[in-house]
This record gives C-alpha cells, sequence and structure tokens, in this order.
C-alpha cells in the first residue's frame, strides 16, 4: 500500500477526486495525511474522509526557505511514500525538494513542456492555440521541468474562457492523478520518467474531434451561456492566510507556528 501526504492551497477538487479512489478496495494507496499552505477550503475534504490534516501557513514565516524547514518537519513526521502536490500554489524550497525527489508529483494545468508556470491556462489562451492539456510531472528544481508521467491533450474552443478550460482540463487532471498514483504504487509508473507516459496521445489535427469525451455542459455550443460553466470551487482561494492550526485526528501532531514573531513576505501574494 502507496502512503501518501497531499498539499493543497484551494478548494482540493483534485484531492477530493483522489480521496474518493482511495475507497475503493482495489486502488492501491491511501492518503495518510493532508496538508496546506494557508487555511484552505479543501481541508474540509479531509475531514469529511476522516483523513488527519495540517497546515503551514507561507505567510506565517520571513521567508520561502524557513517556511520550508517547517513544511519538512511535517512531512517528515507522516514518513509518505509519495507527496502530491494537488493545487499548491508555491514553489517548494530546494530542501524539500532534495528531501523526498524524486517521491515528488505535482499535476499542471497545460500539455508539458508547453506552457509552463503559474498562468499556464491564460497563456494557452493568449496564444490562440486550439488546444491545451493536463500533465502529471516530478517535482524538481526547475518550474514544471521534470519527467512528465502523463499527460494528455484537452481542448480549447471558440469562445472560452479561462474558467471554462480550467473546468475542462480538471476533468482529465484527476483521471491522470490517480492512473499515476496506481501505476507507482504497482510498478508500472516509473519517477525517473524513464517509462511511456500513462496516457499521451499527443496532438490531434483538429480538437474537436474529441468533442464526444466531453460531458455536455463542458463543451459549449452556439447558444450555451458558458457563465455556467464556470465553477469557482476549483479556482484557489487566495485570501490572506491566519495561522489557525486544524488538529489532526490522529497521528503526528500538527506544528505549524513558529517560535519566532512572524513576517510576511510581500513578494508572495499570490501564485509561485
Amino acid at each position: 500500500m502507496l502512503n501518501l501526504v497531499v498539499l493543497i492551497s484551494g478548494g482540493g477538487s483534485n484531492l477530493r477526486a483522489l480521496l474518493e479512489a482511495t475507497r475503493h478496495g482495489d486502488f492501491p494507496a491511501r492518503v495518510i495525511a493532508v496538508g496546506a499552505d494557508r487555511d484552505a477550503d479543501g481541508l474540509v475534504h479531509a475531514e469529511e474522509f476522516g483523513v488527519p490534516s495540517f497546515s503551514v501557513p507561507f505567510t506565517s514565516f520571513a521567508d520561502r526557505e524557513s517556511w520550508g524547514v517547517e513544511l519538512l518537519a511535517q512531512l517528515d513526521q507522516w514518513k509518505p511514500d509519495l507527496v502530491v502536490l494537488s493545487g499548491l500554489m508555491r514553489l517548494l524550497p530546494e530542501s524539500v525538494v532534495a528531501a523526498y525527489a524524486p517521491r515528488l508529483i505535482n499535476t499542471h494545468p497545460a500539455y508539458l513542456p508547453e506552457f509552463p508556470g503559474a498562468h499556464a491556462v491564460r497563456d494557452a489562451i493568449a496564444a490562440g492555440v486550439s488546444q491545451t492539456g493536463a500533465s502529471v510531472i516530478v517535482v524538481d528544481d526547475g518550474v514544471d521541468s521534470g519527467p512528465i508521467l502523463a499527460r494528455e491533450r484537452v481542448p480549447i474552443l471558440p469562445g472560452d474562457d479561462a474558467d471554462i478550460v480550467h473546468d475542462r482540463i480538471k476533468i482529465v487532471e484527476r483521471r491522470l492523478l490517480a492512473e499515476v498514483v496506481r501505476g507507482i504504487a504497482d510498478g508500472t509508473v516509473s519517477l525517473t520518467g524513464s517509462t511511456q507516459p500513462v496516457s499521451d496521445p499527443g496532438p490531434s489535427d483538429e480538437a474537436e474531434d474529441d468533442l464526444a469525451h466531453w460531458p455536455a455542459g463542458l463543451i459549449p455550443g452556439p447558444d450555451s451561456d458558458i457563465s455556467l460553466v464556470s465553477s469557482p470551487d476549483l479556482r484557489p482561494d487566495f485570501r490572506s492566510e491566519s495561522s489557525q492550526v486544524r488538529p489532526a485526528d490522529s497521528g503526528p501532531t500538527a506544528i505549524t507556528t513558529p517560535t519566532s514573531t512572524p513576517t510576511s513576505n510581500p513578494k508572495e501574494t499570490g501564485p509561485a
């Protein structure tokens, strides 16, 4: 059984899908803890599924490295086989990557290596492409530059805005993440990226060829009100973080407040 710790920043829709997957008796992994870099809305999913949670608010620390020291201490208490970044809107310090690589994976809303970075969907729409994608990668010291474990194309249709595309990508991300975790657990997916990605159909000539695979609500037709498709739950919550601790029901004690007086980092005001 593969033991997972999942790290989030926002609503945790991918986390919830992974938690639901672990309910199936044949799924070879379990989530043993959920962590966040703020008092994230998605922590309610951990509570619902009876999974311990912890928070290490970034703004409670003077800099990224001191935040990373506490995050690493939290991770080490749980001794996970794999750490899953599921909407964690923060670059991990080198110390955390060095400690857990290559046992760190992340989802990304683009067909990597296309459109890396925090604004992948916005960048794809601005580029005028008809397709983007979803990827699952191993985390390294770069920005979305680690080995690709899975990726799949997702269409961008005329009239789509970023919310619609994000929602369409989420459907693929959830499936790919579960497939990758299963593959890592059973040995069919290598964390070195040396195996063929789980799902990699490559670009097609016409994005519309794939529309039969999509729920009707995510395919805006000529009379569609595309504003009805957006889902606020799927977007990260960038409210000011509090120092409130959400204690775990079991397992290691969550310690998230530094002993020194915290000072916020003015550069960290959005996705990193």
